[in-house]
């Protein structure tokens, strides 16, 4: 019965490398024991893996195919989808999508952008949320979001990202004091990269007659063949547009959003004040 339940809290990529490693296993006449001595783990690790119970690393699944399928990388290369399964459902497409852009520009409007985010602030946001989430959903969404990082250390290509956010975002306080001050000071901090301008909408600008942003958060990527996509979300629904007339009237605006932010330098000046109001 536990086996049971672990495969159908799983998900449908966890299933398929279980099913694969337990197929390869028994094909090649090993238990589970014998198994686990080939790759340096026991045989209640190898259980484990093949009925869902835990998750997976790519330590494991690398000498499982080295042991099971000849080196080939038929069960690592899953593990990037298993990652992606963490998100709730409406943001994994999204999240495949971003994962290889060249090209990320933000305009966030309520809280710090996703990747933007430190895991105490994350966290903070994840549980606060409603309807509220089970201790260990929240645990494997803040970890999914965090896991979006890579997105910043990656060079090939290293990515163009811009973020702009609005400046009310920066006073809404989740957490302590101080998970605040650390999240903003990791804000200027990532603003401090070459391949990073962060901006910030301040409050007055509409005091012109003139707002880009009232239609709500949008993010916008270019993916590696050069195609644009747009995504937005609302209410735990996401939407992705593809159709050029539409990507091309939403960066429009986008770029308009932009020029009505604050500089980058006097953006990062912000930040820091802001910060140093959470005491």
């Amino acid at each position: 019965m536990a086996e049971e339940e672990n495969r159908r809290m799983a998900s449908a990529t966890r299933q398929a490398i279980a099913d694969l490693a337990r197929s390869a296993r028994e094909e090649r006449g090993l238990s589970q024991e014998e198994l686990g001595r080939l790759i340096n783990y026991s045989g209640a690790a190898v259980s484990k893996l093949e009925t869902c119970k835990d998750g997976v690393t790519i330590k494991m699944l690398s000498l499982l195919d080295r042991e099971l399928f000849d080196g080939r990388r038929i069960l690592t290369k899953l593990l990037p989808y298993v990652d992606v399964d963490r998100f709730p459902p409406h943001f994994r497409d999204y999240a495949l999508l971003e994962r290889d852009a060249i090209s990320v520009c933000g305009y966030q409007t309520m809280v710090v952008d996703g990747p933007f985010q430190t895991e105490a602030y994350a966290t903070a946001v994840i549980k606060g949320a409603y309807p509220a989430v089970t201790t260990d959903a929240a645990e494997q969404f803040v970890q999914a979001r965090v896991a979006r990082q890579a997105l910043f250390e990656r060079t090939h290509p290293m990515p163009h990202l811009e973020l702009v956010q609005e400046e009310s975002s920066l006073l809404r306080q989740f957490g302590t004091p101080a998970t605040m001050r650390e999240q903003l000071w990791h804000l200027v901090e990532l603003s401090k990269r070459p391949n990073i301008t962060v901006q910030v909408l301040p409050l007055n600008c509409g005091s012109r007659g003139e707002h880009a942003g009232t239609e709500g958060p949008m993010k916008l990527f270019e993916r590696p063949d050069h195609s644009r996509v747009v995504y937005l979300e609302a209410q735990r629904r996401g939407l992705l547009i593809t159709q050029p007339e539409e990507v091309s009237e939403l960066t429009q605006r986008y770029a308009m959003i932009r020029a009505q932010a604050l500089g980058p330098y006097e953006s990062r000046d912000l930040i820091l004040r802001k910060a140093e109001e959470f005491t």
